[in-house]
């Protein structure tokens, strides 16, 4: 059952809606401002309701999201190296919003949009149309993202045309602490993502080429082990994100529906397993983190990020786009899932 109801009106007077998922015990909120995620509260092992999700209470706090909390990041989610999408030949210069890359869509991304939508049954659609030349980039963009909540599990749907041969890495950038997002780290949460490499990246955070074989390493999460354990090693790209802020190549190949990840927090019991078809992951521990939430100050390593995508900056390394292309081109249809599964361990 989705309702609907007025979350408030942004700075310049705009209305902004939240829908109410109710699937039994476990309830979600998505606004269509952003698309964002609101909130995911589920029972813990003792029934308790519990918000999994890191969020803010008021549309003001959402205009201010730094940290891109719960948000559609479109048109390209993660990074471009210095900003150059070059496509047939010729080069665009995108918005540089982060060390000199391109980061997230750039100055005003899909997160900044309110998004028309449409409830059909336990579905909801949300529509954007990005224009031609938005963001310096080619194409007008028809993008169409479907949340579904039941048995549990949280499905969001991405689908996209172009008229034009564009760009496009789709992702959601939500925040989990399985023992409950006012409780302050995801350090203890316990973690598994089936992966055998990730993709090293330059000072500044960008793939330029080459992959890692996570074995022996900080980044080995085929046994599950706490967030915490291995996050403060002395390793080059530890150092480089300030923490876990890399992208995870995937064991199942581009359009594989599988699952990837599962975590657990052994203080509540949730567990939540993760599906896609997406051939990568970018696991974010939530270094930056800075402020204040719905119940509770969210300071460093307060969420953690499963952002299923392509690898970022494949429009400029071809050895990641053969891993899974962000080109799109008229006539090709742009169709991906990611879910997040709720129940407990005892």
């Amino acid at each position: 059952m989705i309702a609907t109801r007025i979350f408030g009106k942004t700075q310049d007077g705009r209305e902004v809606l939240a829908f109410d998922f109710t699937d039994g015990a476990n309830k979600a909120t998505v606004l269509n401002y952003g698309g964002i995620l609101q909130s995911i509260v589920v029972p813990d092992k003792n029934g308790n309701p519990t918000d999994v999700l890191l969020g803010y209470k008021t549309v003001a706090e959402y205009e201010n999201n730094g940290g891109y909390l719960g948000a559609l990041i479109g048109r390209f989610g993660n990074r471009i190296g210095e900003g150059k999408l070059t496509i047939d030949g010729t080069t665009y210069q995108l918005y540089c919003n982060d060390r000199g890359n391109h980061l997230h869509g750039g100055k005003v991304g899909f997160n900044k949009k309110i998004w028309k939508h449409e409830v059909v049954g336990d579905e909801l659609r949300l529509y954007l149309v990005s224009p031609d030349g938005e963001e310096n980039y080619p194409g007008t963009l028809k993008v169409r993202v479907t949340y579904i909540f039941e048995n549990g599990e949280l499905r969001i749907h991405y689908s996209a045309a172009t008229d034009k041969k564009t760009a496009l890495n789709l992702t959601n950038h939500a925040y989990f602490n399985l023992n409950g997002e006012g409780d302050g780290s995801i350090l203890d949460n316990v973690l598994w993502i089936d992966c055998d490499e990730i993709t090293p990246t330059n000072p500044t955070m960008i793939p330029v080429g080459g992959f890692r074989k996570v074995e022996g390493t900080p980044f080995d999460f085929n046994v599950p082990k706490p967030i915490g354990r291995d996050i403060d090693k002395d390793d080059v790209d530890l150092r480089q994100g300030g923490g876990y802020d890399h992208c995870h190549v995937l064991k199942n190949k581009c359009g594989v529906y599988a699952k990837y990840a599962v975590a657990e927090s052994t203080k509540t019991g949730i567990r939540m397993t993760c599906r896609t078809d997406m051939p990568a992951v970018q696991f974010y521990a939530g270094n930056g983190l800075h402020q204040q939430g719905k119940t509770a100050y969210y300071g460093t390593r307060a969420g953690f990020c499963l952002e299923t995508q392509m690898i970022p900056n494949n429009v400029n390394v071809p050895e990641y786009a053969a891993k899974g292309s962000s080109f799109l081109a008229p006539g090709e249809d742009y169709e991906f899932t990611a879910s997040y599964q709720f129940d407990t361990v005892s």
